[in-house]
């Protein structure tokens, strides 16, 4: 099975902003671990990372043609307003598509607790750390 990883704008930045809300992991150490998660499924998990809007739209778009056969995204702050990343996920329904956060966006700032992109994908994962993007590849699987 091919899956799909996209993280938003600043999520590179894992182990160097807010660690009191994000941990000390790296962006290599998430790498990493979905790299042991793809191991361990026998499946393909491709992550692509942009701080670009377009860049993430045209990525969701590329999926439906390159043979992915589900998403788990992190659209970062992206979450909170960008209807065009939503449109995107929500044209692609021929794969499961699961939105991850690592925080707990409900107990955060206000405008952290809305996601626009949410009602575009399948499921919704948040405050499980970056044990949550394993949970969500999890749930992909299980739609297999």
């Amino acid at each position: 099975m091919k899956i799909l990883v996209i993280n938003g704008p600043n999520l590179n930045f894992l182990g160097i902003r807010e660690k009191a809300v994000y941990g000390n992991q790296d962006y290599q150490y998430l790498l990493d671990l979905i790299g042991q998660k793809a191991k361990e499924c026998d499946c393909n998990i491709e992550v692509f990372q942009s701080n670009h809007e377009g860049a993430i739209i045209d990525r969701i778009q590329d999926a439906y043609f390159d043979g992915t056969e589900g998403i788990v995204i992190n659209p970062g702050a992206y979450t909170h307003y960008s209807y065009a990343i939503h449109d995107a996920l929500q044209s692609i329904t021929t794969m499961p598509k699961v939105e991850i956060h690592i925080s707990d966006i409900t107990k955060r700032e206000e405008f952290r607790k809305i996601s626009v992109t949410a009602p575009a994908c399948d499921h919704q994962i948040y405050g499980q750390g970056l044990n949550g993007y394993l949970q969500a590849i999890d749930f992909v699987l299980s739609k297999k």
